[in-house]
């Protein structure tokens, strides 16, 4: 085959831009989880306006590809017809718990794998059969019967774009108009505070982040513009790829891995680099059953719950953001509340004080 087909190109445009990811998260950090959980416990929101910056860079980079010609986002299939809203919260609030349990996401698991985590490589084997099975295995039917049955045609508004819904109810073409408030209204938010403002760090790694997932987009489109085989319009996502990596790795078909294939080795390789520089890679397992038990179930909840929301906190949070999905906010606040909840379980004890009409008292004897 030749070395510069677009289908043997593929892969290593995604090795590149895995690496990219895998460095900067490393580096400095980026981290879902972590940035809500110091938001809900220590009132520090530095960690969500980097992700949210991350995702406010995506979506300009990835609209302004688009408007260029040099993207196509309309081919992706987070903006299909069908809106698969009960996987989206479903699916959502599984990941969220599942990450709760972890303490990480799929590419937080990447990013801690390549630091030596052998926690995270069973995270990401876990993970990746869950994926599989849900998306293709025992529990497809499952997903068919609660998702994909019960999605929402939205055929007649062109699909689930936020500018196309809001187009259609007005009347008008009103995209770039719908896109550039949503991202005043991202930017407003994120600037608001003075003091991040100054955080130079925070605001290169957002930008960075969302860089590196909306190049997926173009990367994609010049492929299946010139390739003769088929190929996936995407970007970046951290469920279903970790299940096609895995099946890359254990069989042979003679196809070649795409372009998430390609990323998620990447981000492992940019996440070893970054820990090899910063000097902080060391060997970390398990204390016990019970830790080993929790990550199995955790990883689990977030690979059938990926599949079912069709994206994780990058996926939906950033890539499908960054397409205006509206099944990227949705996915996202079920991810939270899962994630609430799930941190309630395991630092406070009990979900009880999140539950609101419930007795927190004990009852009467």
């Amino acid at each position: 085959m030749d070395a510069t087909d677009p289908l043997v190109l593929l892969p290593i445009l995604g090795l590149g831009a895995g690496a990219a990811l895998g460095y900067t998260a490393r580096i400095n950090r980026f981290c879902t989880l972590s940035a809500l959980e110091r938001y809900w416990y220590a009132g520090d929101s530095r960690g969500l306006r980097t992700w949210i910056l991350a995702a406010t860079v995506a979506i300009i980079a990835s609209q302004t590809a688009d408007a260029l010609g040099y993207a196509d986002l309309s081919a992706s299939f987070y903006l299909d017809p069908q809106f698969g809203l009960t996987g989206a919260v479903i699916g959502g609030l599984m990941f969220g718990f599942g990450m709760a349990l972890v303490g990480t996401c799929g590419f937080g698991a990447l990013i801690r794998l390549g630091g030596g985590s052998l926690r995270s490589a069973v995270v990401l084997i876990v993970l990746a059969l869950a994926a599989l099975t849900a998306q293709r295995g025992l529990l497809a039917p499952l997903r068919v019967l609660v998702v994909d049955d019960l999605a929402i045609d939205l055929s007649a508004a062109g699909g689930q774009s936020l500018a196309s819904l809001v187009s259609s109810a007005v009347g008008l073409e009103l995209g770039p108009l719908v896109t550039a408030s949503v991202v005043l209204v991202m930017l407003a938010w994120i600037f608001a505070d003075r003091h991040y403002r100054q955080a130079f760090s925070d605001i290169g790694t957002g930008t960075l982040i969302g860089l590196s997932v909306s190049f997926g987009w173009i990367a994609t489109t010049w492929a299946a513009a010139n390739a003769f085989g088929p190929v996936q319009i995407e970007a970046a996502s951290f469920v279903v790829p970790v299940g096609d990596t895995m099946l890359q790795l254990v069989t042979y078909t003679g196809t070649l891995p795409d372009y998430g294939v390609g990323l998620v080795v990447g981000t492992l390789i940019g996440a070893t680099i970054g820990a090899w520089r910063k000097k902080d890679a060391r060997w970390e397992a398990c204390d016990d059953a019970r830790e080993l038990g929790r990550h199995f179930m955790g990883a689990s909840l977030m690979g059938v719950g990926g599949v079912f929301a069709m994206g994780c906190t990058i996926g939906q949070g950033v890539s499908a953001a960054s397409t205006l999905a509206i099944s990227a906010p949705v996915v996202f606040i079920s991810i939270a509340i899962g994630a609430r909840f799930g941190l309630a379980w395991l630092i406070e004890g009990s979900v009880r004080a999140l539950i609101p009409g419930l007795d927190r008292s004990r009852p009467a004897e």
